[in-house]
């Protein structure tokens, strides 16, 4: 199996991975319903609107970022994955059936947004952390990686579909629609074989709600990563915001707007197949994917037309993907397995946590401004994320001079702190080989560091 699909080989992955994508693709399509409903049937297109349904829908995870992650940590997440998917699925039919009733209201949707939020607050620390459950830390960095392959695959597919349903039928049977694909999920958690499961680690001192954010204190490598990823999600990723404020500007209805969003994911799901191929996530990817964004961003506030807006959401695409998949990549790898849920649900509070800031300031934006200017304002934090990370890599020294040629740079690794696991792991040639071993500086162990090598070749 090519490198690119390695987590294939594990059984639980292939089923976890086919159940999300169905799952995924029903999201999309409730997601996009969701976003035009406000804008187009509760609302005469009031983009502020749709910036505070956004902000109910995110604010959950940032307010419940403790709790959400030690209950990732603390309970089999197998079963409250279950749970979490159950309700959602709860929540979306119930909303389609009363739109298709008639009596759907904006303060109504206020708070099926909210509940969404919190639902999802528990769900997406305990499905990020999941992945490690069911590969190995070796191959956890391509399980990320084609994950999000899976959600872009579905982000294709869900916005074109929902915007001609839409069209057809109405909004209602969207949200219908959604649920049954719910059930994809539930039926790959029943058949995943728990005896299969990587165990779970346990540290001692390691059940404190405090501790995760204590642990990310103390690595400078993911405070820089958060802050990037935090200047994106809340600024720079309001997609709903800009592709149905652009669609309208172009003339175009909700198919028009859903395909957008399915251009979108084109580029996206690029992005997130080149991430399997690596063999580990590295924040300079992060750092080059937020510059990437912030250019791409620019260029798609000046098209004219609408499908040179369209093919500048691919390249943007492409760039957010890589700066996500890779970010969250690398929070997973690097950080002890103990606590990986805590930081996971931390990274998301972050990520997601960031649109109750920036959705509604975005939406004000373009309300009053337009949707070009609301573009601008996000590529302008995707510019300010880049400034966060090259600053912290020229600071840390690890962008230098290259020893053989004075006007070539190179760039160190990026290794986070020490990493405690659980138990000592099996020798692994790749590790060996690509793992830098610290000498002295001394003098007395450099003298037969030195004699010894001629022997040794």
């Amino acid at each position: 199996m090519s490198a690119m699909f390695r987590s294939f080989s594990v059984f639980n992955y292939r089923i976890w991975f086919f159940g999300a994508l169905i799952s995924n693709v029903g999201q999309w399509m409730q997601a996009t319903a969701l976003s035009w409903v406000v804008l187009t049937e509760l609302t005469d297109n009031d983009a502020g609107a749709m910036g505070v349904t956004m902000a109910l829908q995110f604010a959950p995870p940032l307010l419940l970022v403790g709790v959400t992650g030690w209950v990732a940590d603390r309970f089999e997440r197998r079963k409250l994955l279950a749970i979490t998917q159950s309700l959602l699925l709860v929540v979306g039919v119930t909303i389609g059936v009363l739109i298709l009733m008639g009596v759907m209201t904006l303060p109504l949707m206020y708070a099926f947004a909210f509940a969404l939020g919190v639902i999802a607050a528990f769900d997406n620390p305990a499905r990020q952390a999941f992945v490690s459950d069911v590969v190995s830390r070796e191959n956890a960095s391509n399980a990320v990686a084609l994950n999000a392959a899976s959600f872009n695959g579905a982000r294709m597919i869900g916005p074109a579909v929902a915007g001609v349903v839409i069209v057809a039928v109405g909004t209602g049977w969207v949200f219908l629609v959604n649920g049954v694909t719910f059930l994809a999920m539930l039926v790959a958690l029943v058949l995943i074989r728990p005896g299969e499961l990587v165990p779970r680690a346990k540290a001692a001192g390691a059940g404190r709600l405090a501790d995760g954010f204590r642990y990310v204190g103390k690595r400078p490598d993911l405070m820089v990563a958060f802050a990037m990823v935090f200047l994106l999600g809340a600024f720079g990723m309001n997609f709903p915001i800009f592709a149905s404020t652009m669609a309208l500007e172009f003339g175009q209805n909700a198919d028009g707007y859903g395909l957008l969003s399915s251009i979108l994911a084109i580029g996206s799901l690029t992005g997130a197949l080149l991430a399997a191929r690596r063999d580990r996530a590295r924040i300079r990817v992060v750092v080059a994917g937020t510059a990437l964004f912030a250019v791409a961003g620019a260029v798609s506030a000046f098209m004219p037309t609408y499908w040179l807006y369209a093919a500048t959401l691919m390249v943007t695409g492409f760039a957010v993907v890589t700066t996500l998949t890779t970010a969250n990549g690398y929070v997973q790898t690097t950080t002890d397995p103990a606590l990986r849920g805590r930081v996971l649900a931390l990274y998301m509070a972050i990520l997601m946590g960031g649109t109750p800031i920036g959705a509604p300031i975005v939406g004000w934006v373009a309300a009053e401004y337009g949707p070009r200017a609301a573009i601008l304002l996000g590529a302008a934090a995707a510019v300010a994320a880049f400034a966060v990370g090259a600053v912290w890599m020229l600071s840390s020294g690890r962008v230098r001079r290259h020893e053989s040629s004075r006007f070539r740079l190179t760039i160190d690794e990026t290794r986070p702190l020490q990493v405690v696991g659980p138990a000592p792991e099996e020798f692994s040639d790749e590790v060996a080989g690509t793992t830098p071993i610290r000498l002295p500086l001394d003098g007395r162990a450099a003298e037969p560091i030195a004699k010894a090598e001629p022997r040794r070749a």
